[in-house]
């Protein structure tokens, strides 16, 4: 949800919200807010799971077992429809991907003036609090998957098998040029694509957030408040989409060679 007074300076307002909490400079600069905000959500994923783990009951389940256990069934029934063969990491892996990037997600329906204004307050001028509205946070999560699929393309081929995959498919070793052009693509595409399309989404969910904080405080209430109960549709499904191509994408790299 959204809510503010207009401003005089609205190219300046937006731009104010969009910039990050920096530290460094060149290629050792590091967004603060970014890292902050994604190790918090983390860690309260982290202390939840734990807490339930530790208090599970058979019986009597609590409200937040049920969700999990919701959530734990119907991901480990995704990666059985994927994996022709047992993997213990996909399942874990997957959810852990939805909670958290749900919950980064989520911020977005935080006030926009809120937490900005009382770091200001501190003298904190700077202030992003949605994580995978930062590329650099989305392409390092689809970067990681990327190293998996190579890891399992490795681990299931081998080192030569993977490597002749990218000069046979998909029209055979006469035209190797071809297919190794063609492969890599292909390959350089999926982390290219999953970045882009969850801070994409994320991003323009934000800006139009910041368009209606500039409306008259009077103006906000309605179409802030449809566009919250849309937005909350395309936080869960951006969550959802980046946990199933993750599935896929190391369900693909696991596929033994013919």
């Amino acid at each position: 949800m959204t809510q503010g007074p207009a401003t005089d300076n609205p190219v300046g307002y937006i731009s104010h919200h969009l910039q990050p909490l920096q530290a460094g400079s060149g290629f050792w600069q590091f967004n603060i807010d970014t890292i902050f905000f994604s190790a918090l959500l983390a860690l309260i994923v982290m202390v939840i799971s734990y807490r339930v783990g530790k208090s599970i009951q058979a019986g009597a389940p609590s409200g937040t077992q049920n969700v999990l256990e919701t959530l734990i069934e119907f991901v480990n029934g995704l990666v059985k429809e994927a994996f022709p063969k047992p993997n213990k990491i996909v399942g874990p892996l997957g959810l852990t991907i939805f909670i958290w990037v749900f919950l980064m997600n989520a911020m977005d329906l935080i006030p926009v003036d809120l937490l900005p204004k009382a770091a200001d307050l501190m003298g904190i001028h700077y202030l992003k609090v949605v994580p995978t509205t930062d590329p650099h946070t989305t392409f390092a999560m689809s970067l990681m998957i990327f190293a998996l699929c190579i890891y399992y393309n490795i681990k299931i081929k081998g080192g030569l098998g993977y490597m002749k995959s990218f000069l046979v498919h998909p029209f055979g070793i006469w035209l190797a040029p071809i297919n190794f052009i063609l492969t890599m693509v292909e390959e350089l595409a999926k982390p290219l694509s999953l970045a882009l399309r969850l801070f994409g989404n994320m991003f323009t969910g934000e800006l139009v957030f910041l368009l209606i904080a500039l409306l008259p405080w009077y103006l906000i209430p309605i179409p802030g408040s449809l566009w919250a109960i849309f937005h909350i549709l395309v936080i869960t499904l951006q969550a959802f989409i980046f946990m199933v191509l993750t599935i896929m994408y190391i369900s693909l790299a696991s596929e033994e060679s013919h």
